[in-house]
């Protein structure tokens, strides 16, 4: 049985330097219509050319899973403009080029239980410790209960964005950006991989075969997962077997790449999949979730060197895996 190592930055800290120019920065300069709500930000869509008459007709087809009604209700109370801010109405005629901005609606969103944490603020960057289950930002049944806006509402930032993410089952550390002219920076470190992340997870226990201490293989994005094909790895994770408790074992997995759901394919793949995933082996009908049962799963710390600072950034995560609770529920894969 192996011990973790101690987590730190890949490279020592450098030198602050002045941020540099990026989409991200030059995304933020154009303006924006309409003010954000209980901290949901609004949406955007450039009309592309096409054989629309109304700017009514194109939304229905863009987004089919919101009614007719719905956006013709959402035109009519003045809540989708254009980019001066006018409304634009249900009967307005479709025009290439123009950007209609509008707020996302689910009037019957699922609440998701569990509260964030701020583990650290400072003029640059928060740091929340999230729970399972929410995802970190808006997307599909998602909108008002996600991460970034629980966040924006909380903190009063409307400039708050993630420079990276992590799966809505996991639990754990998710770092965003404050100033829209950094934020390119930050989201460089994961680009080039100089950030050091270790994860937590308890998995049906034993392997089949001794586990590796480092595991590589090829991932490719198929569906909803992630799946194992032949060619050149393009993922890596180092492994460590921190306890074993009869059916259940405690790893700490360090990614040093970052694939689509690669902890939860690589453990599966090794055959000691994680406790309660709804994905790997077997894929769970969406709406499934079992709040009793969360994915064991821990973004427990990360670290990296500070690209405007130049001081070196370290945080962890307070959540725990209970392994004792785990174990009586590990039954079967």
């Amino acid at each position: 049985m192996s011990s973790s190592r101690p987590l730190s930055p890949p490279h020592p800290p450098r030198p602050a330097r002045a941020p540099r120019s990026s989409g991200s920065q030059r995304r933020a300069r154009t303006p924006c219509p309409l003010p954000t709500l209980d901290g949901l930000s609004p949406s955007c869509v450039a009309l592309p050319p096409g054989p629309w008459a109304q700017v009514l007709d194109f939304l229905c087809e863009r987004f089919p899973q919101v009614p007719r009604a719905d956006w013709v209700a959402r035109m009519q109370a003045g809540r989708v403009v254009d980019a001066q801010g006018r409304p634009v109405p249900p009967e307005r005629p479709y025009a290439k080029d123009l950007r209609v901005w509008y707020y996302r609606e689910l009037p019957d969103e699922p609440p998701v239980p569990g509260e964030a944490r701020i583990v650290f603020q400072d003029e640059w960057l928060v740091v929340a410790d999230k729970p399972h289950f929410l995802p970190v930002i808006p997307s599909g049944r998602h909108v008002r209960e996600t991460l970034l806006v629980r966040l924006k509402k909380q903190l009063g930032l409307d400039t708050l964005a993630p420079i990276h993410r992590i799966d809505r089952e996991t639990a754990g550390l998710v770092v965003f950006a404050i100033q829209p002219a950094t934020r390119g920076a930050y989201q460089r470190l994961f680009e080039q991989r100089l950030v050091a992340k270790r994860y937590e997870a308890l998995v049906h226990w034993p392997p089949p075969r001794p586990l590796p201490a480092v595991y590589r293989s090829r991932l490719e994005s198929v569906f909803m997962r992630s799946q194992e094909v032949a060619g050149e790895p393009n993922s890596e994770t180092a492994i460590d077997i921190l306890a074993e408790h009869g059916p259940v074992a405690h790893l700490a997995l360090r990614p040093h790449t970052g694939r689509k759901h690669q902890l939860r394919a690589h453990c599966c793949a090794l055959g000691v999949p994680i406790l309660h995933d709804g994905i790997y082996p077997a894929l769970r009908p969406e709406g499934a979730d079992d709040f009793a049962r969360p994915l064991q799963l821990l973004a427990q710390a990360i670290a990296f060197t500070d690209p405007v600072t130049g001081a070196p950034r370290r945080f962890e995560s307070a959540r725990t895996l209970d392994a004792a609770v785990a174990r009586t529920a590990a039954t079967g894969r």
